[in-house]
């Protein structure tokens, strides 16, 4: 993973941990930048995984690499590209058989319960820091 935004950025995703995100969802951080806040992971989902209620505080990107996964804009399977506009709510996004997909955030992502009070923050820092902790308590394993 990289945050140095003056060189090139040449990442081996294999050498990297795969760090629990949320219930049988799974990341790879490949770059963050505190700068803009963007953020780049590959994300590996098991089937009948999902993200709970959430918002975009910054546009989103995807691609799908491999499953389906399923969401207000429709069904996203393998080669599929998706945009996902600032402020786009997404009550529920499930994943209905093992997927992967590169995914980049220009912002935070925030999580919401049901009456849409902020729950969790999804940023650059949370994912750097889950990451880097997931790699020390590896180390000491």
């Amino acid at each position: 993973m990289s945050t140095d935004m003056m060189s090139d950025i040449l990442v081996k995703t294999t050498d990297l941990p795969w760090v629990p995100l949320a219930e049988g969802i799974d990341y790879r951080v490949l770059r963050t930048s505190a700068e803009t806040g963007t953020w780049t992971v590959l994300l590996r989902a098991q089937a009948g995984s999902s993200f709970a209620k959430h918002r975009h505080l910054g546009p989103g990107e995807y691609f799908m690499v491999k499953g389906r996964m399923e969401y207000r804009a429709g069904s996203a399977v393998a080669g599929d590209y998706g945009y996902e506009p600032l402020d786009a709510v997404h009550e529920e996004t499930n994943f209905t058989e093992y997927s992967e997909l590169y995914f980049t955030n220009h912002g935070p992502v925030v999580f919401l319960d049901d009456d849409d009070n902020v729950t969790s923050i999804l940023d650059h820092s949370v994912l750097t820091q889950l990451a880097a902790a997931h790699s020390s308590e590896a180390k000491t394993a």
